[in-house]
């Protein structure tokens, strides 16, 4: 399949799904955790997306490429932490965050192989 847009991706597809399935689990935690919990663990996961387009658009230049999938990688590793944060808080059942966490470490899994092997990704210049 060739890929046309960081939408493409699997690890896109994932760190979407990851995204909005963190954005629906938490509409149901405490008011008094919208500011921290919430909002951190929302924006983290979203971010790691974000920076992925970022990294597909700046694709011409390798350093800016793996610059931005070195952002994703740690926005989804924040995702992992503020996600243990919940279950210890008692806001995220244990079975919901044991399947999360393991969907973070293949977005992890699948960006580690991006920055291990950027050269199928980057875009060369044009004719």
């Amino acid at each position: 399949m060739k890929i046309f847009s960081a939408k493409d991706l699997d690890a896109y597809r994932l760190a979407y799904s990851l995204a909005m399935e963190i954005f629906r689990l938490s509409k149901k935690w405490p008011a008094e955790e919208k500011y921290s919990l919430t909002d951190q663990v929302r924006r983290s996961s979203r971010s790691v997306c974000a920076n992925m387009r970022e990294a597909w658009a700046k694709r011409r230049y390798e350093a800016h490429f793996m610059s931005k999938l070195t952002d994703c990688d740690g926005e989804n590793s924040e995702t992992d932490t503020w996600l243990d944060f919940a279950r210890d808080g008692g806001y995220l059942p244990s079975a919901d965050h044991k399947r999360l966490t393991a969907d973070c470490k293949r977005v992890g899994a699948m960006l580690g192989g991006m920055l291990r092997n950027p050269a199928p990704f980057l875009k060369g210049d044009p004719p």
